[in-house]
């Protein structure tokens, strides 16, 4: 799909007001991903993804949270517990080293495919990954970036992406892993 239609097609009413995206990517031929100036913050964004459904048809649009990628780990620790720790190693190095807090400007001019063009060697890496669960490895990784932006730049203190990283390489119980993934009981 062309960028323009792209970003049409993942244009939305909300409360009223048109919503156009900042940044859309086509992650692959079965999402695409876009993101928006949010309301917490000047430099707030909002995801959203459409997912090809397995009649063909597109989704609506939809709000991803951290349940759903926290989910799709799950299934990827089952079946390959070793890589996926290492997949969320990854995940914590950029959380430490590579996000930080966006000022309204970078926002504005986020490109998501800019977002993982250094990330080829990590894509190719953990992209086994993608024979389990719903998410592959480009969309999952994207994903975790947008939301530790999103984390870091509305909640500058804020632990909670790096808590439940922490949780799920810990292989803490089912119980516990959920409810920071849903924003209950964090520690």
């Amino acid at each position: 799909m062309p960028e323009n239609d792209s970003k049409e097609f993942m244009t939305f009413k909300a409360q009223g007001k048109i919503r156009r995206p900042l940044s859309v990517i086509n992650v692959n031929e079965h999402f695409i991903l876009a993101i928006y100036e949010g309301r917490k913050g000047p430099a707030d964004i909002l995801i959203r993804y459409r997912q090809k459904l397995k009649n063909g048809k597109w989704s609506n649009i939809r709000t991803p949270k951290h349940i759903h990628w926290t989910v799709d780990i799950l299934i990827k620790m089952f079946q390959e517990e070793h890589i996926t720790k290492q997949f969320i190693d990854e995940l914590m190095k950029i959380w430490n080293e590579e996000i930080s807090p966006m000022s309204q400007e970078k926002r504005d001019s986020l490109e998501l495919t800019e977002l993982l063009n250094y990330d080829k060697e990590t894509l190719e890496k953990f992209k086994d990954l993608g024979r389990y669960g719903e998410y592959n490895v480009k969309f999952l990784l994207l994903l975790a970036k947008l939301l530790m932006l999103q984390e870091k730049t509305n909640y500058p203190e804020g632990q909670l992406f790096q808590t439940l990283l922490k949780k799920l390489k810990a292989g803490e119980d089912i119980f516990s892993i959920l409810q920071t993934a849903t924003f209950k009981g964090l520690k």
